[in-house]
């Protein structure tokens, strides 16, 4: 009989830390489309978040882009239109930081390394891609790490 009831400690306390390594483990895909009428190519502009799957990254969330787009008929530019530090904007105490490039088709990939508030320990890595106008699109995966400080 104490055979059995070890057993069962040892199974109910490795099921207790299976569901805890689950609900610690916060990642996925990430599709977000964004409306870029107030990007100028200046240091300081800014998209608006109109869609997103990941609650945490809210419709109006603002990404700013603290450099300016590089001048692509530059020798330098080596087709690179935009390379910029942006930072992920959706309330005072949710935000995260992050790079940015995209080609001169406006094509490109951003990653996002960490955060602070709901965005704490957010790491993401996005393609971006034009979808008409001056909207695009980032899909790609997320994921947060340190849960517990969020």
């Amino acid at each position: 009989m104490r055979t059995v009831r070890v057993a069962l400690a040892v199974m109910f306390a490795a099921g207790l830390s299976a569901i805890a390594v689950s609900a610690d483990s916060h990642n996925g895909k990430l599709h977000v489309t964004k409306e870029c009428s107030h990007y100028t190519g200046g240091a300081g502009s800014y998209c608006t978040i109109t869609s997103s799957n990941l609650p945490a990254i809210q419709v109006g969330s603002t990404v700013y882009y603290t450099q300016a787009a590089v001048n692509p008929q530059a020798p330098e530019a080596n087709g690179v239109g935009l390379d910029s530090n942006v930072v992920l904007f959706v309330a005072n105490g949710d935000w995260a930081v992050g790079r940015c490039t995209l080609g001169t088709t406006f094509q490109g990939l951003c990653t996002f390394s960490d955060g602070v508030g709901e965005l704490a320990g957010f790491h993401a890595r996005v393609a971006v891609a034009p979808t008409g106008g001056v909207n695009f699109s980032w899909t790609g995966t997320y994921g947060f790490q340190g849960d517990d400080d969020r």
